[in-house]
């Protein structure tokens, strides 16, 4: 019913069964999961690897969170390496979003791999030295920074790019 979109108080509503084990089957079943990617994806022969941190908050927003809560509460960065192939999910990591927890995300995907990969990140600073740190030489690393904004140009969308020799090319 979790899958489908339903609550967990909705759920206990059509079942009729209480919150609490609701919640304790989502955790066994949640550490189950868990277990099993952490056994099954080592050993992998990935060529291409994008990784990326997803915001999210526990709780309430960091502005939000009452002082006995600051150290359970406020933001949650999920961070995640995906076989751009395969679309595998190789590894994923739920923390802060500083070097320490690059590092040990960057550590877990090294682990996993056994050839030399291509490794794109976005500009976030603390990757740079995580996939060092982890990798040494032994990886092509790359980092995308997307400008966004009104184009610099003329060209639309549709338009083509003409070559020297005035024949139209695709952009």
């Amino acid at each position: 019913m979790i899958v489908e979109g339903n609550s967990v108080r909705s759920i206990t509503r059509m079942t009729g069964v209480c919150q609490e084990p609701i919640l304790k089957l989502l955790c066994d079943l949640g550490a189950a999961c868990a277990k099993h990617h952490n056994s099954a994806v080592r050993n992998l022969t990935s060529q291409r690897i994008q990784c990326d941190e997803v915001w999210s908050f526990c709780y309430s927003k960091d502005k939000n969170v009452p002082t006995a809560r600051k150290e359970f509460a406020g933001s949650v960065w999920t961070w995640v390496a995906i076989d751009a192939d395969t679309k595998l999910i190789v590894s994923y990591l739920c923390g802060g979003r500083d070097a320490d927890w690059a590092c040990s995300f960057m550590e877990d995907v090294a682990s996993r791999l056994t050839t030399r990969i291509q490794i794109t990140t976005d500009g976030h600073r603390a990757y740079a030295e995580a996939v060092e740190g982890a990798f040494g030489m032994e990886v092509d690393y790359a980092m995308l920074i997307k400008l966004y904004g009104a184009p610099s140009d003329k060209l639309t969308r549709g338009t083509a790019l003409r070559s020297a020799s005035g024949h139209a090319q695709p952009r």
